[in-house]
C-alpha cells in the first residue's frame, strides 16, 4: 500500500494524534514544550516528529491536547476542567475512510459540533444497559462510538429483535474502519476502529483509544493476562458472550446466529464482565482502573455503563 503524507499539527504540547499516527507517512509538527505539557514520543521538543509507537501517542492523550489534521478535517480539542475532561471536536475523522455515499449507505461525512464532558474520576454503580439512540463513548480523535443499529426484524422495534450491524444479517454499508455514516452526517465506530487503532500488537497492551460516557477508559483487545499485574504476558481479552444454543422461539425464527443482537447472552467465561470491561493496571493507570475493552467476538463495542452517563451523552447519539 502507498504511503499518504499528511501534516497533522499538535497543540498544547501533547502528541496526540493518535494511535496510527505515523505508520502512514504522517507529519507530526509538534510546538515547543511548555509546563506541564510533552514533546511528541520520541523527539524533543520544538522538532517534528516522522516516527512515533501506537502506545507512546496513546499515552498522551491522558493531559490537554488539540488536533488539526489538515488532509482529513478533524478537529479536536480535549481540556482537563477541574473534576471533568471537556472534549470539543467537529466529528471528521483524522484517518482514511470508505466511499460515503454507498450502495448500503446513502449519506455524506459532514462536520459536526460535539461538546462532551467525562469525569476525571468516574464511579461504579449499577450495570446499566442502554440501547439507540444513545451512544456509548468518544474516540481520542472526537468520532463516537456506537455498537447499535438501529434496524429491527420487520422493521419493528416492539419485535424484540434488533438486527446485530456486525452479524452481517444486513449490509449496513461499513466501511474499512467498521464505521458509517448517520442522516446527520455523523460519521462513527460499530466496531473495532482501524483507522484509529493501526495494526496493533499483540505482544504490547493496548492503547487508549478513547472514553466512554461515563468517563471510564476505553482499550482495544489485549491487555494484561493477570488484570493487576503487568508482569504477567499479554492476552488477547476474550468476551464473555456466547450464541445462544438452539432455535428463536419467536420473531424471525432459526437458528441463534449472531443476526440479532437477542442471539447473544452473558455466559461469565470469559477475561471480561457484562460490560466488556474489568478493573485492573494500564499503562496510564498504574494504580488501577475500571477500563472497557473493545473485543474481536460480540459485543465488540460495550452495550452495557458501568457508570452514570454524563447528561452531555445521554439519550442521544453525540
Amino acid at each position: 500500500m502507498s504511503q499518504v503524507s499528511r501534516r497533522v499539527f499538535i497543540k498544547g504540547g501533547l502528541a496526540a494524534v493518535v494511535l496510527a499516527a505515523c505508520s502512514d507517512g504522517t507529519e507530526i509538527l509538534a510546538p515547543s514544550s511548555t509546563p506541564g505539557t510533552a514533546a511528541a514520543a520520541g523527539t524533543t521538543a520544538g522538532t517534528a516528529a516522522t516516527t512515533t509507537t501506537a502506545g507512546a501517542a496513546a499515552a498522551k492523550v491522558m493531559g490537554e491536547y488539540t488536533i488539526v489534521d489538515e488532509t482529513y478535517g478533524a478537529e479536536v480539542v480535549v481540556r482537563l476542567d477541574g473534576a471533568y475532561r471537556t472534549m470539543t471536536a467537529n466529528g471528521l475523522p483524522d484517518h482514511a475512510t470508505g466511499t460515503f455515499p454507498n450502495a448500503h449507505n446513502p449519506n455524506s461525512i459532514s462536520a459536526q459540533s460535539y461538546e462532551l464532558r467525562m469525569p476525571l474520576a468516574p464511579v461504579r454503580t449499577t450495570p446499566t444497559p442502554y440501547n439507540v439512540p444513545q451512544a456509548f463513548g468518544i474516540g481520542v480523535n472526537g468520532i463516537p462510538f456506537d455498537p447499535f443499529a438501529a434496524e429491527w426484524y420487520q422493521n419493528d422495534r416492539a419485535s424484540g429483535w434488533q438486527i446485530e450491524a456486525l452479524g452481517g444479517g444486513l449490509d449496513l454499508g461499513l466501511d474499512q474502519n467498521n464505521a458509517h455514516v448517520q442522516p446527520s452526517g455523523a460519521y462513527h465506530y460499530h466496531g473495532i476502529p482501524t483507522g484509529l487503532t493501526g495494526v496493533l500488537d499483540p505482544s504490547a497492551h493496548s492503547p487508549l483509544v478513547g472514553w466512554a460516557a461515563d468517563g471510564f477508559p476505553i482499550y482495544v483487545r489485549y491487555g494484561y493476562r493477570v488484570a493487576d499485574d503487568p508482569a504477567s504476558g499479554i492476552a488477547d481479552l476474550q468476551s464473555s458472550y456466547r450464541l445462544r444454543s438452539g432455535t428463536r422461539g419467536s420473531g424471525p425464527g432459526g437458528i441463534y446466529d449472531g443476526t440479532y443482537v437477542e442471539d447473544y447472552e452473558y455466559a461469565g467465561t470469559g477475561d471480561l464482565d457484562e460490560s466488556n470491561g474489568r478493573y485492573g493496571v494500564t499503562p496510564e493507570y498504574p494504580d488501577g482502573t475500571y477500563h472497557y475493552v473493545l473485543t474481536e467476538a460480540f459485543p465488540t463495542i460495550p452495550r452495557v455503563f458501568q457508570g452514570d452517563i454524563d447528561p452531555s451523552f445521554e439519550a442521544r447519539r453525540p
